[in-house]
Order: C-alpha cells, then structure tokens, then sequence
C-alpha cells in the first residue's frame, strides 16, 4: 500500500502574544510558492493582451538584427 500524505495543520509560532510565524509541511509550500508563479504569470499575460500585437516585416527584422552586431 503507498503512503499518502497526511495535511497537517500549519504549527503557529508565538512572540510577545501575536503569531509571528508558520510551520508548514514541506510539500505545501512548494504548491504554495507554485500556486504564487501561476498567478504571477496569469497577471503578466494579462498585462501583454492590453498592449497592441505589432508584427514586423521580415527586412524590417534582419535590418534591426543587422544594426545590432
């Protein structure tokens, strides 16, 4: 039988009172931080369809890659 994974609850540390920090099982925090660059990503592509696509002629392109060697 394989293991699965148990989700355990996040441990919360305590200074002077007020919860300061969070243990949390390894695996969580990597789909976290996952979970972060989705987002991160679904707002840059956002942010790309507001803008107009422009295409280059093919000259237009090897004239600016000629201009920058």
């Amino acid at each position: 039988m394989k293991n699965k994974a148990i989700k355990k609850d996040p441990g919360i540390i305590y200074r002077g009172g007020k919860p300061s920090a969070v243990i949390l099982d390894i695996n969580e925090y990597k789909e976290m931080l996952e979970k972060l660059d989705d987002i991160e990503d679904l707002k840059m592509l956002a942010q790309m369809r507001k803008k107009p696509i422009r295409y280059k002629s093919l000259e237009e392109f090897l004239k600016e890659c000629r201009q920058g060697v």
